[in-house]
């Protein structure tokens, strides 16, 4: 009974300290709420680092932890959730070079906090599956069309088409975030809020739902979303224009122009704020600029879209089909991956951030799962040719025909196993450069100033390792792209077998 108390007053500093710093910005002052309300998550978002992640990496860490398959309904208890979180920012200090090491335990107990303030205000220490996954998809960093997109494969049935009530507890979980950043009044859930987004009696399509939520305004009550994604893009667009109110001489973020007054031009913190001078007014209408063009390059622009006969406004997002796209089945071929308890992923996670991160047991953990799931590709492509060599087709086909699919699959098996040595390959390097990265780092610059000459290697050995992190960000991007490649090739074959009629025989691991 006292370590929870204990705890639970450790959870309560946390979140006052959290909201006690977003206080600190004065975004209160922001007149308008939607503005106020991203800029507000926006914080959020990256007080908790979530910024530096996007929505594969929070697949790929719900998929670690077994949530894919889970029913959305699920409670998870607070040290499930904390796990999930674990993998999330130690995957991202994995990935982040070493003068960009995030603090982990920090962004855990954040963002921990955060979210158990949004989905579980009365202290229960459960939030629903379904709330973590909508939650970690908003506000994560990324684009904001494959964010939708994940969503919407959560909010769908199997043949492509909104469910409804789903797409009405969507809103309710995603509504709980501005409410738990004190907006409730302007954007919390209310009855109304499905039924004017969509249409009842109309079927809603992927492309459908792209096309309202990316839409221009978007629906009133998801207004906030878009915008913080547009605030994520313009932090650092520089405008070489002066304020009209503040008199700065340059401008960062969004710039505003009035649409009456005179080359009248506001910052993002003025205009937010109502600021306005001389004949200028908060009733006149402003026009949104993201970027800075020198007029030189405004009058090239407009020459060209005049000069253009055809519309050079591109669309939204790129049209998807309407039936989802089913996943290849390797559940008789690939042994599932056996779930780890608890005190084996908190284990695995209790790293130090600081001093070697990459010479650890997680990582040694890693390349062993990176061979074995080589082993399994390799099994998988064995059994592929053992049984189309072996298996005899019910119906009698030409000698050309059985020659020709032979040696198709000879070329593809060929290429299956040189992508998966270029892989092995890859990894390798990876692991090689990481090193040489480590033991680049270690001279001291108090070293290096007692001898000239140490100083001059130093700074040779600080251009080799901006190479090498380079040189391994080109390698996981090669990795990446033979993967997929791979993935491709495993279909091909797999509709190969399908095509000549092979039955095959469900694979049973003893």
């Amino acid at each position: 009974m006292i370590e929870d108390s204990g705890k639970r007053g450790n959870t309560m500093a946390e979140r006052r300290q959290l909201f006690a710093e977003m206080r600190a910005q004065d975004l209160d002052r922001i007149r308008l709420s939607t503005y106020r309300t991203a800029c507000k998550l926006r914080f959020v978002q990256k007080k908790c680092n979530l910024h530096l992640v996007d929505i594969w990496n929070v697949i790929e860490a719900l998929r670690e932890n077994a949530l894919n398959n889970l029913d959305p309904n699920i409670e998870l208890n607070v040290a499930r959730l904390e796990a999930v979180l674990s993998t999330i920012f130690y995957q991202l200090n994995k990935r982040m070079p070493t003068t960009h090491q995030i603090n982990v335990e920090q962004s855990i107990s954040l963002l921990l906090n955060f979210l158990l303030a949004a989905f579980d205000p009365e202290g229960h220490g459960k939030i629903s599956v379904f709330a973590i996954k909508m939650a970690l998809a908003t506000l994560c960093g990324g684009k904001i069309m494959d964010k939708l997109r994940y969503i919407f494969s959560m909010i769908s049935d199997s043949s492509g088409v909104m469910v409804y009530g789903r797409y009405d507890q969507f809103l309710r979980e995603v509504l709980k975030l501005p409410t738990a950043v004190f907006e409730g009044p302007s954007f919390g859930y209310t009855e109304q809020s499905a039924r004017s987004c969509f249409s009842q009696q109309k079927k809603v399509t992927l492309n459908g739902f792209l096309d309202t939520l990316m839409s221009d305004p978007p629906p009133q009550c998801l207004v906030w979303l878009p915008l913080l994604h547009r605030l994520a893009n313009v932090e650092n667009v520089f405008h070489p224009v002066e304020c009209s109110y503040c008199h700065s001489e340059s401008m960062m973020g969004f710039r505003y122009r009035c649409q009456q007054c005179h080359n009248y031009q506001l910052c993002q913190d003025c205009f937010w704020r109502g600021h306005a001078g001389g004949s200028h007014s908060n009733q006149h209408q402003m026009k949104e600029y993201t970027s800075w063009k020198s007029p030189a390059k405004k009058l090239t622009n407009a020459l060209s879209k005049s000069l253009s006969c055809a519309s050079s406004r591109e669309p939204l997002h790129p049209m998807f089909p309407d039936q989802p796209e089913k996943p290849l089945n390797l559940a008789h071929i690939v042994p599932p991956r056996p779930v780890t308890s608890m005190n084996d992923t908190l284990f695995s996670h209790s790293v130090p951030s600081s001093g070697s991160p990459f010479i650890t047991r997680s990582m040694l953990e890693s390349s062993n799962r990176l061979d074995e799931e080589h082993r399994l590709i390799a099994r998988y492509a064995a059994r592929l040719a053992a049984e189309s060599s072996s298996s005899q087709p019910t119906q009698q086909r030409s000698a050309p025909d059985i020659s020709f699919t032979i040696d198709a699959n000879k070329q593809q098996r060929q290429l299956i196993a040189e992508l998966e040595n270029k892989n092995r390959e890859i990894l390798q390097e990876i692991q090689r450069l990481r090193l040489e990265h480590e033991q680049a780092s270690q001279p001291t610059p108090e070293k290096a100033q007692q001898n000239p000459t140490l100083l001059a290697e130093l700074r040779l050995l600080r251009q080799r390792k901006d190479e090498l992190e380079q040189r391994m960000s080109a390698l996981q991007e090669s990795r990446r792209e033979l993967m997929v490649q791979l993935e491709g090739l495993m279909k091909l074959l797999k509709e190969e077998e399908l095509k000549q009629g092979v039955s095959y025989v469900p694979y049973c691991r003893s």
